[in-house]
């Protein structure tokens, strides 16, 4: 539908971090990318490392696509740990942590450079809207419209299909580092913004976020003053080092208390794997253009996404007495809750 080399209706990329240990898992995703959407559309793909890549994974990358691809790395600020930071403190939290990761210096690196700094690298200057790609992930529709325009037209600003609870040990004091800036900075809350979705019915942070290795974003979002502001008070705060504060609660709470509510969208029609959890749209296993088992999907019922609609119903439509879940709601077990490996 676009050539490669011409203009694009939106100036949008496919955006990955990733290592050069990567490149098999990459190039399993690019396959998949290019099978059920970008083989048409032909938006180009940047990726980016703390090390230079090497020839061999820049080859192996391009002989998938007729797409633009552009490799970048990484500088100190972006990808390094702030003056403010003891070190003394950080390396007595790693020894000790008993969660996932807790032990990885380079995976709050990586969290820290999602949450603050990757829409801040010079290949994505000219880019208005991101998908996010993972290694290792699987996509099973056809996609045959352009989510980069439905985004723009429809006046959505952050987009996601898998939500979840996130291990609370990892973001221990990050719902009251937020609340502190939310009494700083009132008038950054969004006039609908959806805060219900981030508390449990006795009004204590549930840990829920949307999982950030899939999100379509249109990154003035991220560029705007007042996640600027809100990334720059958790940054100072110390949280990505002292705890494990993850992107995905980062980006999450931010689109919550930032964003209207109806500039928030549910992509339930991508059917999508992440090592460890899918979703699957309903019915894909009898018709439609997705080849998935619903079955082994559960999030749709997952506490967190029913959570969300019926948060988004009472901002939206307060008046409704319909219920938006009648069935059980199912709470992943922590197995199911970490996300892929922390890159080395």
């Amino acid at each position: 539908m676009y050539h490669p080399n011409g203009t694009k209706p939106v100036r949008a990329a496919l955006v990955a971090l990733v290592r050069n240990t990567d490149l098999f898992g990459l190039r399993q995703a690019i396959r998949q990318v290019e099978d059920r959407f970008n083989s048409r559309f032909n938006y180009p793909y940047i990726f980016v490392n703390d090390e230079p890549f090497t020839d061999e994974f820049m080859l192996g990358v391009r002989d998938l696509t007729k797409a633009k691809v552009s490799f970048g790395t990484l500088d100190h600020e972006s990808w390094g740990i702030p003056e403010w930071i003891s070190r003394e403190k950080f390396e007595h939290v790693k020894r000790t942590a008993q969660y996932p990761h807790g032990d990885k210096e380079s995976y709050r690196l990586m969290c820290r450079f999602q949450s603050g700094y990757l829409h801040k690298h010079p290949l994505l200057r000219d880019v208005d809207f991101y998908w996010r790609i993972e290694p290792e992930v699987e996509y099973f529709c056809d996609m045959d419209y352009d989510p980069f325009v439905f985004m723009r037209d429809n006046g959505y600003k952050y987009g996601w299909n898998i939500a979840m609870t996130e291990f609370m040990d990892t973001v221990a004091t990050l719902w009251n580092t937020t609340q502190a800036f939310i009494s700083e900075h009132p008038e950054m809350l969004a006039r609908e913004n959806i805060l219900g979705w981030l508390l449990d019915d006795h009004g204590n942070y549930n840990g829920c976020h949307f999982w950030s290795n899939f999100e379509i974003v249109d990154l003035s979002f991220y560029r705007s003053p007042q996640y600027q502001a809100f990334f720059d008070y958790l940054d100072r705060a110390g949280g990505f080092f002292y705890e494990r504060w993850g992107d995905a609660p980062v980006h999450s709470i931010a689109a919550a208390l930032l964003l209207n509510v109806s500039q928030i969208h549910y992509f339930d029609d991508i059917g999508y794997f992440h090592p460890n959890v899918i979703t699957c749209p309903r019915g894909s296993g009898l018709r439609g253009k997705c080849v998935c088992d619903p079955g082994e999907s559960f999030v749709q019922d997952g506490y967190c996404i029913v959570r969300f609609k019926e948060s988004k119903q009472r901002v939206l439509h307060p008046e409704s007495k319909d219920p938006v879940h009648t069935g059980l709601v199912y709470v992943a077990p922590p197995s199911f809750q970490a996300r892929g490996p922390a890159p080395k």
